[in-house]
């Protein structure tokens, strides 16, 4: 589901999108069964603990490259107008990581490139990403008539900012998980590959209610972004993941609680925890109505609604932003709210932690084939 966007970086942005309906990858995860990552991790049966999250936080990242997200024509006559990045066979969705050599890792710099080579006359190599793969496109910038600059005509992007929720801290490992579901453009579909980034305190400042067909939002700002809670890795299937000193404010848990293994979650009643007034994180009654059987990575685990008529009256169900919000049942953490039904914002689909923690690196990946994963 689509965390909420009201606070947005300068310049040009990605947009993030979290599919309603799914998002398709693929996208590569290394996650494997819970009970031998307890072993991994302690080297014994012990339980595996983390620390419920809940809490409202604001995420920046900055793509490994900068995103082609659309064509424009150039006006370089009266009677002609042009787009070289088209011409060239660049499409949106292409990550393009350096022109002539010098590595891509922000906007300003491609503009700087495009105005060196059109005013010299030269052709531009731009090495890019498609599919996992690298490729190269020859294009020769155009001179725009109406702006006097030179340009490319190609719409770029290379950082985003939204809203999402806490997961999981897991202090022994320093770690974090978030959102429950990969994040990818707006506009293209295409995940977003993570140069660098961090996540900041945020606060809900109100609620558009769920209705059906109509998923609702929450709305909210970011606090004290000079103090990094914690920064962002990687952004997966399950969420983003990354590095974290200590757990947030407003927890409702001071400890550690145990991790359930997907074959122990059990239809019946549970619990998320999510904010949706400032940043008090609350606990709230809903209903696992099917557990999936799963062997392997998927990241719609399991099915629930919600029952609490307090939120009911809140929100109307889930709503965008709520993405991530952990799932606790018989006091054990077991998974993350990761989408809304469009058509009953009541219910909707939630990932099992399992797979959360083996992203975030809270173990060591088990030998063996990695999974290659596509949500569905």
């Amino acid at each position: 589901m689509k965390p909420n966007l009201r606070k947005l970086m300068p310049g040009l942005l990605f947009a993030f999108f979290l599919s309603l309906s799914g998002i398709t990858g693929p996208l590569q995860s290394y996650a494997a069964p819970l009970d031998q990552l307890n072993k991994q991790v302690h080297g014994t049966d012990q339980e595996l603990k983390v620390i419920p999250g809940g809490q409202t936080i604001g995420v920046k990242v900055k793509s490994a490259g900068v995103l082609v997200v659309g064509h424009h024509l150039i006006e370089v006559s009266e009677q002609s107008k042009l787009s070289p990045g088209e011409n060239s066979g660049l499409v949106p969705g292409d990550l393009m990581v350096s022109i002539d050599g010098v590595k891509l890792d922000e906007v300003s710099k491609v503009a700087k490139l495009v105005e060196r080579a059109g005013k010299a006359g030269d052709t531009l190599s731009i090495v890019y990403k498609r599919g996992g793969k690298e490729h190269t496109a020859k294009l020769t910038p155009a001179y725009d008539r109406n702006d006097k600059v030179w340009r490319l005509g190609l719409y770029i992007r290379d950082s985003a900012a939204g809203v999402g929720t806490l997961t999981f801290y897991a202090p022994e490992q320093g770690v974090y998980g978030a959102l429950g579901h990969v994040i990818t453009d707006m506009n293209t579909g295409t995940p977003i590959v993570v140069g660098s980034g961090h996540i900041v305190q945020s606060t809900v400042t109100s609620i558009s209610k769920s209705q059906d067909g109509d998923p609702g939002e929450k709305r909210a700002v970011f606090l004290k972004e000079s103090q990094v809670l914690g920064n962002v890795q990687s952004n997966t299937d399950f969420g983003i993941f990354g590095k974290m000193t200590r757990n947030p404010e407003h927890s409702l848990y001071k400890q550690p609680i145990p991790v359930a293994m997907s074959n122990e979650v059990k239809e019946g009643p549970a619990q998320i925890l999510t904010v949706v007034d400032g940043q008090q994180v609350e606990r709230f009654d809903v209903e696992i109505i099917h557990v999936a059987h799963q062997q392997t990575p998927a990241t719609k685990g399991l099915v629930l609604r919600i029952t609490d008529p307090r939120l009911i009256e809140k929100t109307g169900g889930i709503v965008q932003g709520m993405s991530g919000s952990p799932i606790v049942q018989d006091g054990r953490l077991i998974g993350a709210v990761t989408h809304v039904f469009v058509n009953d914002p009541k219910s909707g689909y939630g990932c099992f932690i399992e797979w959360m923690l083996k992203d975030s690196g809270v173990a060591e990946q088990i030998e063996g084939s990695p999974y290659n994963l596509k949500a569905v």
